[in-house]
């Protein structure tokens, strides 16, 4: 459609985000509010273009909406932002984009209570009362027209002046959704109904619904909605007001668990293993047997989650290899196995079995333990929103979007063995394994340096942040720190264009790293320094010194090459930091007050470094100029810096006069894999 001559803009977002998306108990839950919100916001948009509106950005994903009109296959991921901005005629009505996006939500909410609760509940009853308060009072949505297609700060302005009131809610509370009534309305946990009806709902016969809905686990409407709705997406028809049609399509039901993302290296590498060896795929079916035995319903839980390591090691073997990648990620960890509160009494002995069996698969495979941690990786474009203010550049910035996004999932999940969550405009949400988290955004920053290449006038650069979680953590917790940790570190605190790192072991955070990419990246734009740092220490794991006795080590003692070296880091660089620590660029530090000057040159300090690396029996027989070569970058990652927006060239780079020992404890934590030994 051309634009009109006396077209206006229409600017809409819906929300909250973080409300919906991040409160999750499982990582379905976490996909499915990010792709509910993508389908809501599609809606939204098509309701306008039934008004002959034209969507100016961000640019929607064709595939994504031709999917919510013709039905058939669509994308597994949310594409489409909350946010989006449209050139309208006069006579556009802006409530009947509101009432399109709450009639295909309250549609798709009924459609699910007809088939999961209806029949529990009977077509009257507080539980309807309860899902019918929560489904209509939720979304929140802003919008405005404007004559001016610049003008974006009006939507910020509205949020801010935001009314929307969620109703009030009494008796006992979900247990994803902070604040909302869970559907059986007992007033107390405490009472034989709150049990009683969700048992029903369990053995009501709904599809998989065993699966979807654990014991003793209670949900109000919208966390309902979250767990369910892909049962139900694929067959779901409205008709929306104005007459447009909106259909679902098929989606998979299988999301890796956080347990299953974080064993997959190691299933892979046993898949592989077993091709060769006849006695371990013996092994291996003994242990699945008694693992199934254990998990019962959820036996198969992870048949679709299509790892691509694991869908590559299964595609190489036999039939049966595909029921031993498909098992719970939890039987792969003697941790879970251990705790007695995942499992009752019954389940108690099984679980002591599968500890037995999985013993034996990881002997007759040499595998070591599974790692317990997995990665969470946020990015999200910087300096884009101040530029979209110039109409010269808007279309440029909503084409280079669309080409970054094309890709996304390629990068995500066949090069990096993730699964993406979302990519939409210049944001992206994916899990990862440990090993790859890095690489992987990395990888994202180039490809996005690439789509806006063509145009030079766009200022812009990616910034991300990565959480390292044990599978302990709740999900919502690492979820919400995600935000905080780009936010705050990558952006404020390193000046944007940057990686940030967290590593969240049970105990609580155990490290944080961050550093603008130019120097994270070897030349500034080569592999991850931390990474090379990391295989070089790992590959000399295995090396022991040729006359252990002599040195009074046993080869176990040489082989925990990250012990003594690393134990001692905090201590060593306390000792060549100065009294004060500071930003500083080298012009400023050599005009500083000697309390923020080291004792030591950056050569000293490396010669030093490199001698106790030495000593501690890390690499015995490795010279002082080879352990240099590995102490100099390390010492380089551990110093924190920062980018001065304000300033061009090397006068923009502010050091911190201070060494931070969590750069090297990463680059253990990597090439241990969080695995302590």
């Amino acid at each position: 459609m051309s634009k009109q001559a006396n077209a206006k803009y229409f600017h809409f977002t819906i929300g909250p985000v973080q409300g919906f998306v991040a409160q999750a108990r499982r990582t379905r839950d976490f996909w499915a509010g990010s792709f509910l919100l993508s389908w809501l916001s599609a809606v939204a948009m098509l309701a306008v273009e039934q008004q002959e509106g034209e969507i100016l950005f961000p640019k929607p994903d064709p595939v994504f909406t031709t999917a919510m009109v013709t039905g058939g296959k669509g994308p597994k991921q949310g594409t489409i932002p909350n946010r989006f901005k449209a050139s309208v005629p006069d006579g556009f009505d802006a409530r009947l984009v509101e009432s399109a996006v709450l009639h295909a939500w309250t549609a798709l909410a009924q459609r699910i209570y007809e088939a999961d609760l209806q029949g529990v509940v009977g077509p009257s009853s507080i539980t309807k009362e309860i899902w019918d308060r929560q489904i209509q009072k939720f979304w929140e949505m802003s919008w405005a027209i404007t004559p001016d297609a610049n003008d974006t700060s009006i939507i910020n302005q509205l949020k801010n002046w935001r009314c929307h009131l969620p109703p009030d809610e009494g008796g006992v509370k979900c247990m994803m959704m902070e604040g909302w009534q869970e559907l059986s309305g007992v007033e107390t946990p405490h009472r034989e109904g709150l049990g009683g009806f969700w048992k029903k709902v369990r053995e009501s016969g709904a599809s998989k619904i065993q699966t979807d809905l654990r014991e003793k686990e209670h949900l109000c409407a919208i966390a309902f909605v979250k767990r369910r709705f892909v049962r139900h997406f694929e067959h779901f028809t409205t008709e929306i007001p104005d007459g447009g049609q909106v259909k679902g399509w098929e989606l998979p039901a299988g999301i890796p668990s956080v347990a299953y993302m974080a064993a997959a290296p190691w299933l892979a590498k046993l898949l592989t293993k077993t091709r060769e060896d006849p006695d371990l795929a013996a092994k291996v079916k003994t242990f699945h047997a008694a693992a199934c035995d254990l998990t019962g319903a959820g036996k198969d839980s992870e048949q679709d989650s299509n790892i691509s390591c694991v869908k590559e090691a299964v595609a190489k073997g036999n039939p049966e290899q595909k029921k031993w990648a498909a098992l719970d990620g939890t039987v792969f960890f003697d941790a879970m196995l251990e705790n007695p509160y995942l499992w009752d009494a019954k389940q108690r002995k099984d679980a002591e079995k599968v500890l037995v069996n999985l013993d034996e698969v990881r002997k007759a495979a040499d595998l070591e333990p599974v790692s317990p941690f997995y990665a969470v990786l946020l990015m999200d474009g910087d300096q884009l929103g101040i530029q979209m203010r110039e109409p010269k550049k808007s279309g440029y910035i909503a084409s280079g979007l669309a080409a970054f996004t094309k890709k996304v999932q390629e990068i995500v999940e066949k090069e990096n063995d993730g699964f993406l969550i979302y990519a939409g405009g210049d944001d992206v949400l994916a899990l990862l394994t440990l090993e790859h988290a890095l690489p992987c955004a990395a990888s994202l920053r180039a490809h996005y340096a690439s789509c806006f290449a063509p145009y030079p006038d766009i200022t812009t650069s990616i910034s991300g942040a990565i959480e390292y979680a044990h599978i302990k953590m709740p999900l919502g917790k690492v979820l919400r720190d995600a935000h905080a940790l780009l936010d705050k570190v990558a952006k404020e605190g390193r000046g944007r264009d940057a990686i940030a790192c967290r590593v969240w072991k049970p105990g609580g955070l155990a490290v944080e790293w961050a550093m603008p990419w130019e120097y994270a990246l070897e030349n500034g734009n080569g592999p991850v320094v931390l990474e090379t740092l990391g295989k070089k220490l790992q590959a000399a794991k295995g090396k022991t010194d040729p006359a252990p006795e002599a040195s009074g080590q046993t080869v176990e003692e040489s082989d925990r090459f990250s012990g003594k070296f690393f134990f001692k880091i905090r201590e060593r660089f306390a000792l060549l930091n100065p009294e004060k620590s500071d930003f500083l660029s080298s012009e400023e530090l050599l005009g500083a007050s000697p309390k923020y000057q080291p004792p030591l040159t950056p050569n000293q300090a490396v010669s030093l470094m490199a001698a106790e690396y030495i000593a501690s029996g890390v690499a015995r027989t490795k010279s002082m100029a080879e352990a240099r070569q590995i102490i100099e970058p390390l010492l380089e990652q551990c110093r924190p810096v920062r980018r001065d927006q304000e300033q061009t060239d090397c006068k923009k780079w502010r050091k911190s006069t201070c060494l931070d020992a969590d750069g090297a404890l990463l680059v253990r934590f990597l090439a241990q894999k969080g695995v302590e030994r």
